[in-house]
């Protein structure tokens, strides 16, 4: 198909690389072709050629990384075209930390685009021995193994990419399951009892697909719930600072990208910011967050499990946490945390997840009191909320 094409099992993640400088394309192709299970089988300079090539070949390519600034045609332009080529094709936005590439990025999310990842920019992340090289092949394996089960042809998950959850399916609430894996032989979650103390804040974990469903989420939830929020999503340095800026416009929220020492307000979002770990602490009488570089968690900074380990220590029960559309299974573990200390977990479903990895991990380990659509879950937030008066 075209000169990257190689040899390997027809069982590997087939993919495209389109950036209009050969270095890059380069890079990016001997990191993934260097994992047995992906296949780089083409690489070209521009948009309109990746247009023409999964035009030809439709079904045949399984991710596309895309560059955004390109000659002939752009990044962007080429998004819903590629899409229209193929609409379950997976494609990953590649541009370099500026503010601008940001706002693009979050722009082509929202245009079906279905991932991100910063482009290497320093000597020793073009030397490939990083974090970028496992976090590219990971969403690669990831998500092309969506794309072949969306277009019919699913395979065994290759080693080292998220293994398929069972789809969840409502379950007989249980009074106190054990925090251990809960999923039947059926195919459902287990679902446990919700807390029954009020909570007074919502924690939100969010990855891959979690800009698009935070939108929808807080579209839906009312500012008048009057509880600080706090979220953590996974995403770089500069992208959070915009994402904060895009929830405050679209949602009706106002978000800010969390500095250390920010104050929790009831009606007010903070954000966790790229490259840090937030955490929230008591200041006096007063809620506030902390700003850590600590070493990743599940790979991640920020991460979700230390800031449920922190709300936990500061609110006890108090806690009302939802888990949306993730890779990995960041949060599962804090959300064990949650309900051992009294606090409510609720998840989004498989159907409506881009990645059903974290919501999956967290509803496989038996700790969530429900698990719904996207746009479920405000109304079940605002029921409870009625209920714990």
């Amino acid at each position: 198909m075209s000169d990257t094409a190689n040899t390997k099992s027809g069982n590997a993640i087939r993919v495209m690389v389109v950036d209009d400088s050969a270095v890059i394309r380069g890079l990016i192709t001997r990191m993934l072709e260097s994992d047995p299970d992906v296949n780089v089988i083409a690489s070209v300079g521009n948009g309109q050629l990746a247009v023409n090539q999964l035009t030809r070949n439709p079904g045949e390519i399984d991710v596309v990384i895309l560059d955004i600034e390109m000659p002939v045609m752009d990044g962007l332009t080429a998004l819903p075209l590629l899409l229209k080529a193929d609409k379950n094709i997976k494609v990953i936005m590649a541009s370099t930390l500026t503010k601008r590439n940001a706002e693009i990025s979050l722009k082509a999310l929202s245009l079906g685009a279905t991932d991100y990842v910063p482009k290497p920019s320093t000597a020793r992340e073009l030397s490939g021995e990083n974090d970028f090289r496992r976090e590219l092949t990971d969403k690669v394996k990831n998500l092309g193994i969506i794309h072949r089960a969306d277009i019919g042809k699913p395979i065994t998950p290759p080693p080292g990419a998220a293994a398929a959850t069972p789809a969840a399916k409502t379950a007989t609430p249980t009074a106190a399951p054990s925090t251990d894996w809960k999923i039947n032989k059926g195919g459902e979650v287990t679902l446990r009892q919700a807390g029954t103390t009020k909570p007074d804040i919502l924690a939100i974990g969010s990855s891959t697909g979690g800009p698009q469903a935070l939108f929808e989420f807080l579209k839906g939830l009312p500012t008048s719930i009057n509880l600080p929020v706090v979220i953590t999503q996974h995403m770089p340095a500069t992208f959070t600072s915009i994402l904060a800026e895009h929830i405050t416009r679209m949602t009706g929220w106002p978000c800010s990208e969390a500095k250390d020492g920010d104050v929790l307000e009831a009606g007010k979002i903070l954000l966790a910011p790229g490259d840090y770990h937030m955490l929230v602490t008591q200041k006096g009488p007063q809620r506030a967050v902390k700003l850590t570089q600590d070493p990743p968690e599940n790979f991640c900074r920020p991460a979700v499990d230390p800031m449920l380990r922190s709300v936990v220590s500061v609110f006890g029960p108090r806690v009302f946490t939802v888990i949306l559309t993730g890779m990995g299974n960041d949060g599962a573990k804090g959300c064990v945390d949650v309900v051992n200390a009294g606090g409510t977990v609720i998840a989004q479903d498989e159907k409506s997840s881009v990645v059903w990895g974290m919501p999956g991990a967290a509803a496989a380990a038996g700790v969530c009191s429900a698990v719904l659509p996207i746009g479920e879950l405000a109304g079940y937030i605002m029921n409870y909320l009625n209920r714990t008066k």
